[in-house]
């Protein structure tokens, strides 16, 4: 229950109760119900040898139960018991063979669609990759693909497996008896429709209200122990050691109280059940004493019929069970569904792709006109912008103003609301298929792989050479460095890069833009945090490798301009000034101004 908590979702809405809740969540469902109907041939398969476990089962209880009876009269031939003693060993040997075929059939079934779910959550995020961590918090991403898969694995193995089979035993049983009595058979039926039906209800009722509440104090409990413990230290240095320790303890306790009321409830729940079967149990003797005695050739099936019972306890008692696991799987597959949901509503409307032919040779923003939704600021008003290729041109201006949006647009994440963004007259929404050889992108706070230097580079062109990967390492003057590293290339990194400088995970990350070799580098901020001396060597670093490329880079800071072939600066969504940094420098008074506060005075 608690891997659910962890996703953070709650999106406050009431909760809907009865049936009404799951069949909404089900009839809208993209990760759980198609792959059921996909392969209902191969699942039919699986039902149907489980259910033959059980036949076993029963059968092997049924022909002891004769075998013994008739074995006692002391039968004058061994003919006479030559069937009930093929019979027992042939359901004895089919019980375990039936369940090895169920086990390795199910779990094969399930290990593959979760491993088909698995890729259909990573196609999903991809969708919306751009915008992830803006779209999605952090624990939900982890969640869904720690938790909420693994549910739906369990989903199938302990719910929805053995829930079709004990439904299949019903009506084999009912049958079957109905052959030979069928008030017998009426009786059979209501008393296990009060274990298949009643009790489970009962069980799903009380284990949607408790994961509600349970859920909502687990929440608490990790918000606040979360908290305390990012201000640790705060905590200790203000000798308040002994109130940390008692952060979220109340909610541990009513999480406590709610877990040892849901065993109780299991405990007669399980009771309640076993003396139903009990109450079958003394039936089916009773019957047996009252209609199988009248002559010794039904007097061998009295005890058959009873001891035939029993195997059906194990196959109807999960059912219950697997009822109370539903509110948790539910809510992993509301997740998921609630996933698919935002990513579509963030996708445009497809176009047809087009081809780019030739060398890169303009990229124009032809009256471009962007805001987030109808309540929000204009971020680009009638923005207008021509770009020649090989050109270098740097993004100005305040925080808020667009300058990264700018680069979401050229990239097609973002669509305008009026104008074009092309590149060679073609627009870049026609060229999402070309996107990966046209732009690289380096943001912010490149993300570098806990794996090895080399395979960190080759993220950029997976098929590249050694050569290849030292010459980019060389081009951002990194070789000299992973050179002196006792495994040079194959030298691992750690988490997050942590054995790296915040200056050379940037340039790592620049020497994989390098080796994809588009015409187009995008940079939002890339010496972002990097002391001046960094900075300054790492822009010109870049400036120098992308030389024969275009270069598009969003900054606050005026280093590095120098060498840069136009100076953009926005304000209130449009172009506030702009022009070569020199020319600006001599006629714009507040360029002037604004490059003295930050770097001094500029210098031919």
């Amino acid at each position: 229950m608690g891997n659910a908590a962890n996703n953070g979702i709650d999106d406050g809405a009431p909760r809907s109760s009865g049936f009404s809740r799951y069949l909404r969540i089900w009839r809208n469902d993209h990760w759980f119900w198609p792959y059921l109907r996909q392969h209902r041939l191969l699942l039919a398969g699986i039902f149907l040898v489980g259910a033959l476990t059980f036949v076993c089962a029963a059968g092997l209880m049924f022909t002891s139960g004769f075998l013994i009876s008739r074995s006692a009269r002391h039968p004058y031939n061994i003919f006479a018991v030559y069937v009930p003693i093929v019979l027992t060993r042939a359901f004895g040997i089919g019980r375990p063979s039936f369940k090895y075929l169920e086990r390795i059939a199910s779990h094969d079934w399930v290990l593959r669609v979760v491993s088909k779910l698995r890729v259909q959550l990573y196609r999903t995020l991809s969708r919306d990759a751009a915008f992830l961590t803006e779209h999605e918090r952090t624990g939900t991403v982890l969640g869904l693909l720690a938790d909420d898969l693994d549910h739906l694995e369990n989903f199938y193995l302990r719910t929805i497996f053995p829930t079709i089979v004990a439904y299949i035993m019903w009506i084999v049983v009912t049958i079957a008896v109905g052959v030979f009595s069928w008030q017998t058979s009426l009786i059979l039926f209501l008393l296990f429709a009060l274990v298949l039906i009643a009790v489970p209800l009962m069980s799903l009722a009380f284990s949607d209200a408790r994961y509600a509440r349970e859920k909502a104090a687990q929440q608490h409990e990790y918000t606040a122990v979360t908290e305390s413990y990012l201000g640790l230290s705060d905590w200790f240095i203000t000798h308040r050691g002994e109130e940390f320790g008692a952060t979220g303890a109340e909610q541990f306790a009513q999480i406590g109280a709610s877990q040892a009321e849901q065993k109780r409830f299991e405990r007669w729940r399980n009771f309640a059940i076993q003396m139903i079967f009990a109450v079958m149990a003394v039936g089916l003797l009773a019957g047996s004493a009252l209609f199988l005695t009248s002559s010794t050739s039904r007097a061998d099936f009295a005890a058959a019929a009873v001891l035939s019972l029993f195997p059906l306890i194990d196959c109807f008692i999960v059912v219950a069970q697997a009822f109370a696991e539903v509110p948790l799987y539910n809510d992993s597959l509301g997740h998921l569904n609630a996933l698919t949901e935002r990513v579509e509503a963030h996708q445009p409307d497809e176009v047809v792709q087009q081809q780019l032919v030739g060398p890169l040779r303009a990229i124009d923003f032809d009256h471009v006109t962007f805001s987030y939704g109808p309540d929000q600021p204009m971020l680009l008003d009638d923005f207008s912008l021509h770009i020649e290729a090989g050109r270098k041109v740097a993004l100005l201006g305040p925080s808020g103003e667009g300058k990264t949006t700018i680069l979401q647009l050229l990239l097609g994440d973002l669509l305008p609301q009026r104008g074009e963004i092309r590149v060679n007259g073609i627009p870049v929404r026609a060229l999402q298929a070309e996107r990966a050889r046209l732009f690289g992108y380096l943001n912010q706070q490149a993300f570098v792989f806990n794996t090895t230097i080399g395979d960190n580079v080759r993220l950029g062109r997976p098929d590249a050479s050694d050569g290849d990967v030292w010459q980019a390492l060389d081009d951002v003057q990194l070789g000299d460095f992973v050179r002196s590293l006792p495994n040079q290339l194959a030298e691992p990194v750690d988490e997050s890069g942590r054995r790296l400088s915040g200056g050379q995970r940037q340039r790592l990350a620049l020497a994989r833009v390098l080796l994809k070799n588009t015409p187009v580098i995008l940079l939002d901020e890339p010496t972002i945090g990097l002391d001046p001396i960094t900075e300054r060597t790492l822009m010109a670093t870049i400036l120098r490798v992308s030389r024969q490329r275009t270069l598009l880079w969003v900054t606050h800071h005026l280093q590095g301009l120098e060498d840069a072939d136009r100076v953009v600066f926005l304000e209130s969504g449009r172009i506030a000034m702009q022009g070569a940094p020199h020319e600006l420098y001599r006629s714009n008074a507040r360029f002037r101004e604004l490059y003295r506060l930050d770097v001094g005075e500029l210098t031919a």
